[in-house]
């Protein structure tokens, strides 16, 4: 399959290059963004996040041994306090100027019942780590991320999230938690301890506390069967509903300019364990690239071109445990808006987003992802008391992305889309309490956490106001 692939390309390239000017093109934009400086000239360190949006120079870093050494600093550091996790998130959410806090050591299951399948985890877990941690006590996660680098802290304050229908996201199956205020007060909460914390917290944008330790329901340790396959885009949009329902996990990735698609399913088998295989999605991304390199210009062949090479590929097979194929390997680094929009609404606005793409931002060469999402009700939940279709698109870590808000955040919005909290978005408090409708009750819990607004960043003060 390679080499066949390796000679369309070139044969595409050959015709490419009687357009003249590629060469040049592709080396300019292919060019590395320009590095920061490591030390600014106050001797800070830097910090930046995995795209390399948003850095920082914080003025104190700190990664305290556990939640009393936790309570003891937090009333005494610089300020603005921002944990920071993976550094996963797209938007400023992290950056700070005070104290940079890290939670790597509050890591583990510190207890789990086997009975009731509850585990309860330090915030600090990497969902990496977590996933086998888990399946050593026969207990899993049934909904993961599509990267799994972020720590089950930074992942519940955004809102992190899987695909299933009825299946919630991540901060749905929590059950408790444990939250330090900025004044080192230490807090428990649930739905009947502190409900108020627990509802407006869970979904928290780190701006609540910091969360030291948290209760998950989970479910018994199963095996399941992933497949990746190849669709026309048309027959996938007109199928999405059905296929949602047909399985434990299901998803989809548009291929724009290719009118194919990625489904994406995962169900639980008997069937005997068949590992998954070497890392194929990035191979497929940077041929798309490649295409788009080519063919920008030309959208007609591009599309023929990527079209063969897809048809070729045959679907991939994988079976085991669920925590081993739920998520990927992102190599690739790139940036992402992502909206959640009600589900009956999701394949217009997706149609609409291809269009966009496709008539106006002709560069893009990255997959558009799909996924469904069932309601829950934590306050600051984008699925808060709806069933939600996301929509993501994605463009290349070193080429521009303000299509993003010119073309495509308008569809969001105009289908009552609520932004993923770690993604890529324009609103402001005004805008963000007409979308939730318990935005003043959790702004009111917040401000009585922490009146000083020592845990507020300036896209913070945006996103909450002066709450």
């Amino acid at each position: 399959m390679t080499t066949r692939r390796n000679i369309l390309l070139g044969s595409a390239a050959a015709i490419a290059v009687g357009a003249g000017g590629l060469a040049g093109r592709v080396a300019w934009r292919d060019r590395e963004p320009a590095s920061l400086p490591p030390i600014d000239s106050q001797g800070r360190a830097l910090w930046s996040n995995w795209s390399g949006l948003e850095h920082a120079y914080p003025a104190r870093r700190a990664a305290p041994a556990d939640e009393a050494e936790l309570a003891m600093l937090l009333p005494g550091v610089p300020t603005p306090i921002r944990p920071v996790g993976a550094g996963h998130s797209f938007t400023a959410i992290v950056p700070t100027e005070g104290t940079l806090l890290s939670l790597d050591h509050l890591s583990g299951i510190a207890e789990s019942d086997g009975e009731s399948v509850t585990a309860t985890v330090g915030a600090g877990t990497r969902l990496s780590a977590l996933g086998p941690a888990l399946a050593g006590i026969g207990q899993e996660m049934i909904n993961l991320p599509d990267i799994d680098k972020q720590t089950l802290g930074g992942a519940l304050a955004t809102g992190t999230h899987g695909t299933g229908k009825g299946v919630p996201a991540l901060h749905g199956r929590v059950i408790a938690m444990r939250l330090v205020g900025p004044d080192g007060s230490v807090i428990e909460c649930s739905p009947d301890e502190r409900p108020e914390v627990f509802n407006a917290a869970r979904v928290g944008l780190g701006a609540f506390g910091v969360l030291s330790q948290v209760t998950l329901q989970n479910w018994p340790l199963s095996r399941v069967k992933k497949t990746v396959r190849v669709v026309d885009t048309e027959t996938m949009l007109n199928d999405w509903p059905t296929l949602a329902s047909e399985h434990r996990n299901a998803e989809f990735l548009v291929l724009p300019f290719t009118g194919k698609s990625a489904l994406v399913t995962h169900d639980v088998t008997t069937e005997p364990v068949m590992p998954r295989g070497p890392d194929a999605d990035t191979d497929v991304l940077m041929e798309l690239k490649s295409l788009r390199d080519m063919f920008e210009f030309t959208p007609a062949l591009r599309r023929r071109f990527a079209a063969h090479f897809l048809d070729q590929t045959p679907p991939e097979i994988a079976i085991d445990e669920g925590w081993k194929l739920l998520a990927n390997s992102r190599p690739v680094r790139f940036k992402e808006m992502e909206y959640h929009l009600p589900i009956e609404h999701q394949v217009a606005a997706l149609r609409e987003v291809i269009a966009r793409i496709e008539h106006e931002a002709k560069d893009v060469f990255f997959p558009i992802e799909a996924r469904i999402i069932a309601p829950d009700d934590a306050w600051l939940s984008p699925f808060y008391g709806r069933e939600c279709g996301s929509i993501a698109v994605h463009a290349y870590y070193k080429e521009a992305h303000d299509w993003m808000f010119r073309l495509i955040e308008p569809v969001f919005r105009e289908a009552g889309g609520r932004p993923h909290w770690g993604k890529l978005h324009s609103l402001a408090a005004p805008e963000l309490a007409a979308l939730y409708p318990m935005f003043g009750e959790a702004m009111a819990v917040r401000k009585s956490l922490d009146p000083h607004g020592r845990m507020l960043n300036p896209f913070l003060l945006k996103v909450f106001g002066n709450a």
